[in-house]
């Protein structure tokens, strides 16, 4: 499969493991691949992020996923409804953190099997991400994959991201839109 990438999409590639890397992260999440996407220059997915303006947001788009990942992994959206529910996920938050240390539910800490070197293995998030890119590739009718359809699968894939990028104006048909609407259809087909 990585064959089939542009120089683009490796870039962001490389770019997710850097980010894992500074993290110190076990494993390249989706999270990882949008920061990478969110530094890219030159390449669709820049000019598309650029677009929609979400490149001007980064900072802000940094300090939404930083605060979903130290809530272990629950979105505003999942916050606001647990809030309904009578559920105040800031304060089970801060008692966690309170009795474990800052940033214990957000899987920051280094995984102690870990020896160091330079492989970071990707998450079966990531590892899902890149495949469905592949399969956009193929709706889209494209020979390659390029950094739009790793773009396009972390906004049409459920989760965290997707939310994130949502609240930022970050669609899938945002995205398709700026493309210019080529391959319309191909991100449902890729299914």
């Amino acid at each position: 499969m990585f064959e089939r990438f542009t120089q683009g999409a490796r870039e962001v590639v490389e770019g997710a493991v850097a980010h894992a890397e500074r993290q110190e992260s076990g494993a390249v999440t989706d999270e990882h691949v949008l920061l990478a996407l969110l530094d890219a220059r030159g390449s669709k997915a820049a000019f598309v992020l650029s677009a929609l303006g979400a490149d001007a947001q980064k900072d802000a788009l940094v300090r939404e996923l930083a605060e979903v990942r130290r809530r272990g992994g629950v979105s505003e959206a999942d916050a606001e409804a647990l809030a309904g529910l009578g559920i105040d996920v800031g304060q089970i938050v801060a008692r966690v953190e309170e009795a474990h240390g800052a940033g214990a539910l957000a899987g920051d800490r280094r995984d102690r099997r870990w020896w160091g070197g330079k492989h970071r293995s990707f998450s079966r998030e990531a590892k899902d991400t890149l495949e469905k890119s592949l399969r956009i590739a193929v709706g889209r009718k494209d020979r390659f994959i390029g950094d739009e359809h790793l773009l396009l699968a972390l906004a049409s894939r459920p989760g965290v991201v997707r939310d994130v990028l949502g609240s930022h104006g970050v669609s899938v048909e945002a995205v398709e839109q700026v493309l210019g609407g080529s391959g319309a259809g191909g991100v449902a087909q890729a299914g």
